[in-house]
């Protein structure tokens, strides 16, 4: 009965070896899939896998899978300015009559200036009307005032700026009635000028100058004009 220990000992190692091979234990690292797959390709393609070996599957395959962020809004293109087709403009005005050749016949007449444009389609082109409201003092009391309609042309600057051009032909009348001549005549209007902050923008500043041409008492007039005052687009 000696040796009983011993062979009790070995009974007990047998069994537990026994048991080891019953219920092996094959836990290993935590590794993604993607992660075995880039650094051991033989772990995802196992001989016999034919086409469909995992090998093939790349990692940005799993990123397609993620689900797909919100796109962000797409912004218009950087420096593109908004041009509207209407604008109403009304402000101050200026003008120095120079009502003949003679150095005493002229007059420096303050008044009020209204006009509307339209630029079909938004283009550079419009259609304009005007209209021209000045009062002085020569011989007492006198006013003058020009209707007027034609081009403008439109183009658009840097620094929130639009400059423009315009020609205008109407009808224009002085007071007061003189015994030089009548007191209605053909008059013209041309000139330039700049709107300031109109981009993308309603209202604007306008600055102007022109050049009015009449026809009054037999002679030709060319008389300046400044304007300026607030214009609405639309």
């Amino acid at each position: 009965m000696r040796h009983a220990p011993l062979l009790l000992g070995a009974i007990l190692i047998f069994a537990l070896d026994l048991h080891a091979q019953v219920n092996p234990n094959y836990s290993l690292p935590e590794v993604s899939v993607s992660q075995a797959a880039i650094s051991s390709p033989s772990l995802m393609n196992p001989p016999g896998a034919g086409r469909f070996a995992l090998a093939n599957i790349t990692p940005s395959a799993f990123a397609a899978a993620e689900p797909a962020a919100d796109p962000q809004p797409q912004q218009g293109p950087l420096g593109v300015f908004r041009n509207y087709s209407w604008g109403f403009y009304g402000g101050y005005s200026f003008f120095r009559f120079y009502i003949s050749s003679k150095p005493e016949a002229v007059s420096n007449m303050n008044g009020l200036d209204f006009g509307v444009v339209y630029y079909p389609h938004a283009g550079w082109i419009g259609i304009e009307g005007q209209g021209v409201f000045e009062f002085g003092s020569y011989l007492g009391d006198s006013s003058f005032a020009l209707l007027s309609g034609g081009a403008r042309f439109r183009w658009s600057a840097p620094r929130e700026a639009e400059f423009w051009g315009h020609g205008l032909v109407g009808y224009s009348k002085f007071i007061p009635q003189t015994a030089m001549g009548g007191q209605n005549a053909f008059g013209f209007e041309a000139g330039a000028g700049v709107d300031l902050g109109s981009h993308r923008k309603r209202f604007a500043i306008r600055f102007e100058g022109d050049l009015v041409g009449t026809r009054y008492f037999s002679t030709y007039q060319y008389s300046p004009r400044f304007a300026a005052g607030i214009i609405y687009k639309y």
